[in-house]
């Protein structure tokens, strides 16, 4: 190879892997300078500006892990792609959890907070956004009806028993107060997300594809990656890994904005959520806008399903590592909200066409949610 042709792929290979790029460089930075950056968090300029570049080059980082990802999934087909891309979103959410969790004053709802954020994200935020834009472009749009009701079916239970069921029992399902109560909602919440797996992935399959979905459609033909398995491997792993390693930085600014200036708890389960379910916000907005309302509802509820059904065990065995409590009850508020949610998601998605209605019904909700962090 020449050396022009050496330079004209080094130049393709950094604008491609951009993010990963950003995120290793940002990493050395706070590496090296990174005591001496947050010894001085008084100073509130340099520290919304450290946040803001955080913030950026994380969220950057997880759009390229999901296009690895994704790349990864389509080279070993189902259901180990389904599997790969989702683990690797729940990695970037438990080690920001794990150093929020672990950093400072110990915070035990920042897993129910960021649970619950993630519902009403989707459930209201990228639902109706979804469905809004789908509807003002097409009028109608059409989903599966088969599989819409089994993610919400399985959603509905476990959000439920996961955050809802708590607050009632007479122990908590805490790694310090109740072990035994918390390795059974392990077990229970592994086998839910276990069993839909086998069922999306291996026994009904056909639930999930879109309804007008025709094999000599291009919009629907699966597009080969380019690049050889390992290439998406290796650069899964070189741009995950800076996220995981920037996301204890990121917790100690979030902690001091919760426990120095005072914002509220739930925020930092809010921005959790948010670096977590852009990528996926995004390419269910895609969807719709191609008229892909199915791809769009797979998107967002399997990210939700996804989220409670693997964040919960994750959180609770950090629980058990490190000793802390974990508190998974809803307050009373939320929980009438996430009901409300529930229901209205089931009334949604139960004639399996969608307009401007519910799309709009949904937001609605989404704004008191955003309305009630800052008034509860």
């Amino acid at each position: 190879m020449t050396a022009p042709e050496t330079e004209l792929g080094v130049r393709s290979f950094l604008t491609t892997e951009t993010p990963a790029v950003a995120g290793i460089l940002t990493t050395l930075v706070f590496v090296a300078f990174g005591d001496a950056l947050l010894s001085d968090l008084e100073n509130h300029l340099l520290t919304i500006a450290m946040f803001v570049c955080l913030f950026a080059v994380m969220m950057w980082g997880a759009f390229g892990v999901v296009r690895h990802a994704d790349a990864v999934a389509e080279k070993l087909g189902e259901p180990y792609g389904t599997l790969v891309l989702t683990f690797s979103v729940i990695i970037i959410e438990v080690a920001l959890l794990a150093a929020i969790m672990l950093h400072g004053q110990n915070n035990p709802t920042l897993a129910r907070d960021v649970m619950f954020a993630t519902l009403m994200i989707v459930l209201n935020g990228m639902v109706g956004t979804a469905l809004l834009i789908g509807a003002l472009r097409y009028w109608e749009q059409e989903c599966n009806l088969t599989g819409a009701r089994s993610f919400l079916v399985v959603l509905s239970a476990l959000s439920i028993v996961a955050l809802v069921l708590p607050k009632y029992t007479e122990t908590p399902p805490s790694p310090v107060e109740a072990p035994g109560k918390a390795i059974l909602f392990i077990a229970i919440t592994v086998l839910f997300y276990g069993v839909f797996i086998f069922i999306q992935t291996m026994r009904h399959g056909a639930f999930f594809a879109d309804p007008e979905e025709r094999s000599d459609d291009p919009s629907h033909q699966t597009r080969e990656p380019t690049r050889p398995l390992a290439y998406h491997v290796v650069m899964l792993a070189l741009t995950l890994i800076p996220v995981v390693a920037l996301s204890e930085y990121l917790a100690v600014i979030v902690d001091f904005g919760i426990e120095d200036i005072g914002l509220p708890e739930p925020l930092g389960g809010v921005l959790i959520a948010i670096l977590v379910l852009a990528p996926e916000g995004l390419t269910a907005f895609h969807a719709a806008l191609a008229n892909h309302l199915q791809r769009a509802v797979n998107v967002c509820l399997g990210s939700a399903l996804s989220t409670i059904g693997l964040t919960i065990p994750a959180v609770l065995l950090i629980g058990f590592a490190a000793n802390i409590d974990v508190h998974l009850g809803l307050t009373d508020v939320e929980t009438v909200l996430l009901v409300l949610t529930l229901f209205v998601s089931g009334l949604t998605f139960a004639g399996g066409r969608t307009n401007v209605l519910q799309g709009a019904v949904h937001l609605l909700l989404f704004f008191v949610y955003v309305a009630l962090l800052f008034s509860p």
